[in-house]
Formats: C-alpha cells, sequence, structure tokens
C-alpha cells in the first residue's frame, strides 16, 4: 500500500510556498476578503505539510492484524496500533476539512447534504467519534453509538437544547446512530460544531463514562480536530433532514476524491467568491449599521425613562407641596370663620347696646311726658305765677332746643351706625367674593362655604330687621313731635287760662328747679354713654382694619395658588412633549424592526435559496412548459430557480445586487408588497 502511494506525483501536492505566493496576489487583488478567508488559508498552510502523509495513511484506518503473543508485547502492540489509528483518523480530518473549504470556497455557495466532499467529512467525523466507543450491554446485546456523549452537550451548555428537542422531535429517526447523524448536521448549520465538542473535551471525567482511555477524544488529538472545525465556520450549509434516511446510511471513506489533481482555477473562481464576499459584507454592513441604532435608540430610551422618573419625582413633590398648601387653605378658612364669628359677636353686643339706649330713651321720654303732665295741672291751677312760667317756659323752650340737638346727635350717631353696617355688609359682600373664588378652586370646600352663605344671608336679614326697626323708631319720634306741636298749642291756649294761677306756680319754682338738676344729671350721665359708644365705634373700626389686613395676605396666598397651577401646567405640557417625544421613538423603533426583518428575510433568502444548475431543470417552474432552442432558460436572482423568458421578464434592484436584475413574477409580487408595506 505504500508503494502504490509513493507512485503518485509530488508535483500534485501543493508546497506552502506557492500557497504564500497565491495569498499574496489574492490579497492584492482584494484587501477586503482577507477577515473572511484568514481562517481558511490558515489551515490550508497547517494542511499541506500533512496532506502526502495523510495520503499513505489513509487505508490503514480500522485495520487490526497483528498477533498477540503475550500479555506485555500485546498491550504494547495495542497501544501502538490505537496511536496509528488516532494519527491516521486525525489526518484523514485535516484532509476532509481542507478540501471541503477548498471546494466550498471555489463554488461560491451554501452547500446541500448531497454535496460530496460534506458528506466525506461527516463520514470521517463520525469514525473519529467511535473510536475508543465502550460497548453497552443490553437484552438485545452489545451496542456501540456515538450520540450518548452528544447527549451531554444539553446538560454543559443549555445553548444546545434546542438542537437535542429537535433531534427527539422528528418521526424519522428510530435509532441512536440516526439521531447522533441528525445532531452533526444542525450543529454544522448553527457553525456552532466545534464550541461544542469543545465544551466535551473540557470535561474529560464525564467522557470516561463513554470512550476507553487511548481513544481519539480522550486525548490530544481531539483538541486539534476541535481547532481544526473552527475553520468550518466560514462554510454555509443548507441540510434538509427530512427525507433522508440517516439511520441505515453506511459510513464508508472515499479516498477517489483525495487522489484527483489539483488544478489551479483561482482565476474563473475570483468572480464568483468576490461576489458572494460582497454579498456578505453588504449583509454584515447592514446588521451593523443597525445593531448600533438600535443600541442608539435603547439609549435614548433610558435616557427619556430616567426625565420620566424625575419627572415622576417632581410631580410627586408638586402634589406633596399642594397638600401643604390646602391643609394652609384650611386653616385659612377656620381664622376666617373665627374672624366672622367674632364680627358677629361685636354686631350682637351692638345690637344690645343700642336696645339699652332705646330703652333709656324712651323711659326719660316717659318721665318728660309725667312731667309734662305735671306741669299743665299746676298751670291750671295756679293761674297767678303767669310772667314767671313764661320765664320758665322760655328756660324749658332752651332745653327743648337743647334736647332736640341731642335727638340730632343721636340721629348722626345712627348714622353714622347705619354707615358701619353698610361698611360691613361690603366686608361681608368681598368676603362672599373671596370665598366664590376659593369656592372654584378647593371642590371639597363646597358645603362648609354654602353654610357661611346661609349664615351671611341670615345675618343681612337680621341687618334688615334692624334697620326696618330703626325706621319704626324714627316715625315714634315723628309722632312725638307732632305730639309736641299740639302741646304747644294747647300751652298757647291754656297760658289765657293760667293768668291766675301763676303765683301758685311760683312757689312750686323751687321744686321745679330741683327736678330740673336731676334732668341735668341724666344728660350729663346720657352723654357718657355717647362717649362709650363712640369709643366702641373707633374698636369696631380697628377690627376692620385687622379684616382687610388678613383679607389682603388671603389675596397674597391667592397670588401664590396661581403660580403653583402655573407651574403645574407648565409640568403637564412638559409631560406631555416627552410623551409625544416617547411615541416618536417608538414609531422609529418600530421601522428599524422591520428593516431588520426585511435584512433577515433577506439574510435567509441568501442562505436559504439554491441556485438550480442548468442540467437539473427541463421545465418552467411556474408555467411548466418544456425548455427549447426558442424557449430559453433563465435564472431568478432572488429565488434561484429557472424560468422561462415570459415568466421572468420582470426587473427590479435586489440588496445583494447593486443593479436591476432578472426577477421571477412571484418574487415581483412579493418584493412589490414588501416595499409597499415598509414605505407605508
Amino acid at each position: 500500500i505504500k508503494d502504490d502511494f509513493e507512485v503518485i506525483d509530488k508535483k500534485q501536492i501543493p508546497n506552502t510556498t506557492e500557497l504564500k505566493n497565491e495569498e499574496k496576489e489574492k490579497t492584492e487583488e482584494a484587501r477586503w476578503s482577507a477577515p473572511i478567508l484568514s481562517l481558511a488559508k490558515k489551515a490550508s498552510e497547517n494542511l499541506a505539510l500533512s496532506y502526502g502523509n495523510a495520503l499513505k495513511s489513509a487505508s490503514l484506518v480500522g485495520f487490526i492484524s497483528k498477533p498477540v503473543s503475550n500479555d506485555s508485547t500485546a498491550k504494547t502492540s495495542a497501544r501502538c496500533h490505537a496511536m496509528e489509528e488516532r494519527a491516521n483518523l486525525m489526518n484523514m480530518m485535516k484532509l476532509s476539512i481542507k478540501t471541503l473549504i477548498q471546494s466550498a470556497l471555489s463554488l461560491g455557495r451554501t452547500l446541500d447534504s448531497d454535496f460530496p466532499p460534506l458528506q466525506q467529512f461527516f463520514v470521517v467525523l463520525e469514525h473519529c467519534l467511535k473510536h475508543g466507543l465502550k460497548a453497552k450491554k443490553t437484552f438485545i446485546g452489545q451496542n456501540k453509538s456515538f450520540f450518548g456523549p452528544l447527549e451531554l452537550v444539553e446538560k454543559l451548555c443549555p445553548e444546545a437544547s434546542d438542537i437535542a428537542t429537535s433531534v427527539k422531535n422528528l418521526p424519522e429517526l428510530k435509532t441512536a446512530v440516526g439521531r447522533g447523524r441528525a445532531w452533526l448536521y444542525l450543529a454544522l448549520m448553527q457553525k456552532k460544531l466545534a464550541d461544542y465538542l469543545k465544551v466535551l473535551l473540557d470535561h474529560k471525567h464525564l467522557l470516561s463514562e463513554f470512550y476507553e482511555p487511548d481513544a481519539l477524544m480522550m486525548e490530544e488529538e481531539g483538541a486539534v480536530i476541535v481547532g481544526l472545525l473552527v475553520g468550518l465556520n466560514v462554510i454555509d450549509a443548507n441540510l434538509c433532514l427530512k427525507g433522508e434516511d440517516l439511520d441505515s446510511q453506511v459510513g464508508v471513506i472515499d479516498f477517489s476524491l483525495y487522489l484527483k489533481e489539483t488544478q489551479d482555477s483561482d482565476g474563473k473562481q475570483d468572480g464568483g467568491i468576490t461576489a458572494v464576499l460582497d454579498q456578505k459584507h453588504y449583509v454584515e454592513e447592514l446588521n451593523r449599521h443597525l445593531s448600533c441604532t438600535v443600541a442608539d435608540l435603547q439609549n435614548k430610551i433610558d435616557c427619556l425613562e430616567k426625565t420620566n422618573s424625575k419627572l415622576q419625582e417632581e410631580l410627586a413633590a408638586a402634589t406633596d407641596r399642594i397638600g401643604s398648601l390646602q391643609e394652609e387653605q384650611q386653616q385659612l378658612k377656620q381664622q376666617n370663620e373665627l374672624i366672622r364669628e367674632r364680627s358677629e359677636k361685636s354686631v350682637e353686643v351692638t345690637k344690645e347696646d343700642t336696645k339699652v339706649e332705646l330703652d333709656t330713651y324712651k323711659q326719660s321720654r316717659q318721665g318728660l311726658d309725667e312731667m309734662y303732665s305735671d306741669v299743665w295741672k299746676q298751670l291750671k291751677e295756679e293761674k297767678k305765677i303767669r310772667l314767671e312760667l313764661e320765664k320758665e317756659l322760655e328756660l324749658q323752650i332752651g332745653m327743648k332746643t337743647e334736647m332736640e340737638i341731642a335727638m340730632k346727635l343721636l340721629e348722626k350717631d345712627t348714622h353714622e351706625k347705619q354707615d358701619t353696617l353698610v361698611a360691613l355688609r361690603q366686608q361681608l359682600e368681598e368676603v362672599k367674593a373671596i370665598n366664590l373664588q376659593m369656592f372654584h378652586k378647593s371642590q371639597n370646600a363646597e358645603c362648609s362655604l354654602q353654610q357661611k352663605t346661609e349664615a351671611i344671608s341670615s345675618f343681612e336679614g337680621k341687618t334688615n330687621e334692624m334697620m326696618s326697626s330703626m325706621k319704626q323708631m324714627e316715625e315714634r319720634l315723628q309722632h312725638a313731635e307732632k305730639a309736641r306741636q299740639a302741646a304747644e298749642e294747647r300751652c298757647n291756649k291754656m297760658k289765657q287760662e293760667l293768668a291766675g294761677r301763676l303765683d301758685t306756680c311760683r312757689q312750686q319754682m323751687s321744686q321745679l328747679d330741683s327736678k330740673c338738676s336731676t334732668l341735668e344729671k341724666e344728660l350729663k350721665s346720657e352723654k357718657e354713654q355717647r362717649q362709650t359708644l363712640q369709643r366702641e365705634l373707633h374698636q369696631e373700626k380697628d377690627a376692620t382694619t385687622l379684616l382687610k389686613t388678613e383679607l389682603q395676605q388671603i389675596e397674597g396666598l391667592k397670588k401664590e395658588l396661581r403660580k403653583l397651577q402655573d407651574e403645574k401646567q407648565q409640568l403637564e405640557k412638559v409631560c406631555e412633549e416627552q410623551e409625544q417625544a416617547l411615541q416618536e421613538m417608538g414609531l422609529h423603533l418600530s421601522q428599524s424592526k422591520l428593516k431588520m426583518e426585511d435584512i433577515k428575510e433577506v439574510n435567509k433568502a441568501l442562505k436559504g435559496h439554491t441556485w438550480l444548475k442548468d442540467d437539473e431543470a427541463t421545465h418552467c417552474k411556474q408555467c411548466e412548459k418544456e425548455f427549447s432552442i426558442s424557449r430559453r432558460k433563465h435564472h431568478c436572482r432572488n429565488c434561484g430557480d429557472i424560468f422561462c423568458n415570459t415568466c421572468s421578464s420582470n426587473e427590479l434592484a435586489l440588496p445583494s445586487y447593486p443593479k436591476p436584475v432578472r426577477v421571477c413574477d412571484t418574487c415581483h409580487t412579493l418584493l412589490l408588497q414588501r416595499c409597499s408595506s415598509n414605505s407605508s
């Protein structure tokens, strides 16, 4: 076997210098493709040295031919044989990964399950996972399956739970081998096969339950294979598990793929690779731009949430301040009630004083009437003291004038009291206006204000009653004056009759003088009462000034309330503006989400749709007419299927192509609907 493999020309094996030169030329032509192809080229450089050795030792996989003589020789021979098997499997894995990467980059599209290098890769990987497996005894017999170690990945790495559940839910898979192959397919499509196997290798104490100590997964070769599998993240695989019989597939390595001549076809393949890489870069830039916009929007949302929290705190402080102001309003209302009670008490006191004055005035009038009656009786009896009585009458007339002056003064006092009552009414009206304003501002104090208005109306009724009583007193005074006039007329008539009785009246003048002195004393007492009334009026004026000052303080409090209401309105405006800003941010987020969904659909379209070969299609997919010389084949650049000219006459600009490209009718309608929804 070694001689057969040595016959192959060494020209077929690429050197490291040639690979480096090719790498330099490619970097000069397309520097932007270096980040994506770096892993593949490094893997190809590392694999070039072991290419020939792998070809020589590929046929030694799985053969055990040395006889066992003794225990020690058997152990050493088994170790050597296991080392050779591990080396051969590692070399085959290197070869399969290299060919798979090179073929995928040359094709420049996603790989299907029918792709031969991909199938051989899975076969070699299956051999590597089966190496050194322990046989589990069951009722049927011994069973070896590599799905047991793969099930541990679900426990160690929670991201692999989706793969495990999807594999278990497939009804077509009935054996553990089929489930293991499906698990490998799904892990490769997720581009996390190397990560999952690395997690297994990090927990070798769990792998010891499934593998022998000399197994490939328990030695250093397993770590090398995991490092090689990282290069497969460059490849996009689209593997369909439905309809494939994974249970009954035979894992045989086809060495013919690795013995073919490798010709330089870089010039032909550069165009396809650059197109695919252009598309990938375009999609990656779009994703990066959208991720940046989403991050910015999230930062803005966080800032808005912070501002909203601050505004809520300010609103809470404002509500607390409003509560304190309402408490102050209640205190002021209580003070107003106290002031009103005091004013009512003062009014009641003034009413009582006026009643007492009226009683004294009535008593004095009654005494005067009695005196007049006595005088007239004495004048009838004593006609002799006529002249002296005339003088005394003149004196009495003077006294009458003084009494009239006193009555006028009393009338002035009553007028002044009426003015004070009017002022008190005005003050009460102002208090009513203030109460009405406070009623509009504080709805909770409606009941109390109604009671106050009722009390004020009752007070006005009482004042009206007082006014009516004062009018009655004035009418009585008028009647008294009329009675005086009648008495004077009677006096004039009686003067003629009293001429003879003047002598008797002279004797009684001394008595009248004493009575006049008593009357003067009474007048002095009345003057003192007037002075006390004036003092009380001054006190009431002082009370009114105090009420005015308190009203001014209430007006200042009203101004503060207005200011607080203005501030509250401003805060409400700010809140409304911020809510509008949040709505606009929500619209921007929805638009960005729609763009992300479009880009995801584009990625799915790039990954999911396969490019049909010309040999595979004989009829148009839409009209199902057979292709001929007149009816030519045309590819749809969106879905990759083949159509005739009539079914693919439309052109549209796709994100993967800068210019308008041929598109089928179904894709044309779908793309137009998507554009219209995005614009709306």
